[in-house]
């Protein structure tokens, strides 16, 4: 079985409780110290097998092999795909059936994360999640106002169009959006509205 890790606890001594989002689930499992384990991160992509165990309700996690990203030595990378997968935990932890959606959409932006800057490719990403979840806001509606969106358009959390004048954050040109919400590129967006639109998405999923 395949996943990436999305979130780390550590408990007694130095045993982990690791949540891995598979293709088909989201399941947290109980790994064990021991010298000969292979060392394991947040945003590391695995392949894995799991153990019931007798004495607790969480499975033992087992077998653990690591694959590797291509630009996993590339630290500023790796830093950023950490902060992104990190956002997935606290979204789908209370979820019941999350299908493979997510483990597809993060497969994907893995293998693009070196090809160009990777806050647009997570940017890309989170854009095609809000239109899976319906949460996309293509109408330009202001949130704060509720007056429409004439000009250009400024974002709170979850991407909600505002106007620039209502949450006095950062206009953003809606040609760009435009091509964003409809194609899921940030081709028409500058270095600064794509940082922007990322620390929006740091906020929370």
């Amino acid at each position: 079985m395949q996943g990436f890790i999305i979130n780390i606890n550590r408990v007694k001594d130095e045993d982990l409780i690791v949540s891995i989002l598979s293709e088909n689930s989201l399941e947290s499992l109980y790994r064990f110290y021991g010298a000969r384990h292979g060392v394991i991160n947040l945003g590391f992509k695995i392949d894995y097998e799991t153990e019931a165990s007798a004495k607790s309700t969480i499975s033992r996690l087992k077998d653990v092999i690591h694959i590797g990203y291509t630009w996993i030595n590339d630290y500023k990378l790796l830093r950023i795909w950490q902060d992104f997968l990190g956002l997935f935990y606290k979204h789908l932890k209370d979820s019941e059936d999350i299908g493979s959606f997510y483990f597809t959409l993060l497969d994907d932006a893995s293998k693009n994360w070196d090809k160009q800057n990777p806050k647009r490719v997570a940017i890309e990403a989170y854009v095609k999640l809000l239109e899976h979840e319906g949460r996309l806001h293509t109408d330009m509606y202001c949130f704060l106002c509720s007056k429409k969106i004439e000009n250009e358009v400024s974002f709170l959390r979850a991407y909600l169009p505002t106007h620039e004048s209502c949450s006095h954050t950062l206009a953003i040109n809606k040609n760009g959006i435009k091509e964003l919400f409809e194609n899921k590129s940030t081709l028409f967006l500058s270095n600064t509205e794509v940082q922007r639109l990322w620390n929006v998405l740091l906020e929370g999923l």
